[in-house]
């Protein structure tokens, strides 16, 4: 039986067609927990009464003490974590990475009893990591935020991570950015289960213009103020941005995009007026720049860190691109960070 069409016996015998269990780690991200709640509300809402008919949920927890979110609002469980099967789904939401038990053994358990009966799990924002950690999502490509993407990587270098896409779904496994995107992903799951008309009602009062498809690109412009008008240059950028230490070829760079060298070195002339390897260095210099004077790191830490082969070839290029060497911009911002 297809997922549509349990749904559609679900509705049949006057249940929900669709109900997500969602598990809130420590320190979750409020944003991205109220925007999936809130888009099941309004998906299963009839005349503005905010009743349960389509859709419904629960906050599980292995106790009912309150889970407190990043930015310090708790939320109460309202479920014990019970049978995996009562839900369509189990949504982890994840939250600040430095939680050193972000979700409890016993819930780590109800994962896996989950997985076992073949309810699909969701990891929301950093909640990849979570079931990384759990070993739940091996052989299979994790969807992360651009901003996590090279700490996904070098604490999970075994599983393939995508961070230009929006959420990926694969056997069994969904996978969101987090930010907007979980918006994107609420919706997707309302028309599958319930229906056209339950997305549309959700994406109007929310003020959401359209739903973005799954493999549309993650919103994100590397040169920040600096406008970027070709998505091929963009992709290139966040490519280069994601090697910064472990600096790839141009020609990966390149086929990533679906192009060739020189197809992608006329782009970046058309576009920046300089060359990709101009470009990359420029990335890479400014990543430096930031760890020059927000940190103490020593010099050949952030040389090595930022991909130059020793301090005195990071010394050069620093001083060249900023007109001034790292010590004296570190002195300098310490002196007005006093001042």
């Amino acid at each position: 039986m297809t997922q549509a069409s349990a749904s559609k016996a679900r509705e049949q015998k006057g249940q929900p067609a669709l109900r997500i269990g969602f598990i809130l780690a420590r320190n979750f991200t409020l944003s991205a927990f109220s925007l999936f709640a809130d888009a099941l509300r309004l998906g299963s809402d009839v005349e503005d009464r905010s009743g349960r008919v389509h859709c419904d949920w629960a906050v599980l927890g292995s106790t009912r003490n309150f889970i407190t979110s990043s930015c310090g609002i708790q939320v109460a469980p309202t479920a014990p974590l019970g049978n995996p099967k009562q839900f369509n789904y189990i949504a982890v939401v994840g939250g600040r990475l430095n939680v050193a038990e972000p979700i409890d053994r016993e819930t780590i358990a109800f994962l896996h009893e989950a997985a076992s009966a073949g309810v699909p799990i969701i990891g929301v924002c950093t909640g990849s990591f979570i079931l990384a950690e759990a070993g739940l999502l091996d052989g299979r490509t994790a969807c992360v935020s651009w901003l996590h993407y090279v700490d996904f990587r070098s604490r999970y270098p075994s599983i393939d991570a995508n961070s230009k896409r929006l959420f990926v779904e694969d056997e069994g496994r969904i996978t969101c950015a987090g930010g907007s995107s979980v918006a994107d992903l609420a919706t997707f799951l309302i028309r599958r289960h319930v229906g056209e008309a339950a997305e549309r009602n959700a994406l109007e009062i929310m003020q959401i213009t359209r739903r973005r498809d799954a493999s549309e690109m993650q919103t994100r412009n590397p040169l920040g103020s600096t406008p970027v008008r070709d998505k091929r240059t963009n992709m290139a950028l966040i490519m280069m941005e994601q090697h910064i230490e472990d600096v790839v070829s141009i020609d990966d760079v390149a086929d990533a995009v679906g192009l060739s060298r020189r197809q992608l070195e006329r782009l970046f002339r058309t576009e920046f007026g300089a060359t990709p390897v101009a470009m990359y260095i420029r990335l890479r210099l400014e990543h430096a720049r930031r760890l020059v004077v927000f940190t103490d790191k020593p010099l050949i830490d952030i040389a090595l860190e930022t991909g130059f082969e020793n301090v005195s070839h990071f010394i050069r290029k620093f001083r060249k691109e900023f007109a001034i060497t790292p010590v004296a911009a570190r002195r300098r911002h310490a002196a007005e960070a006093n001042a």
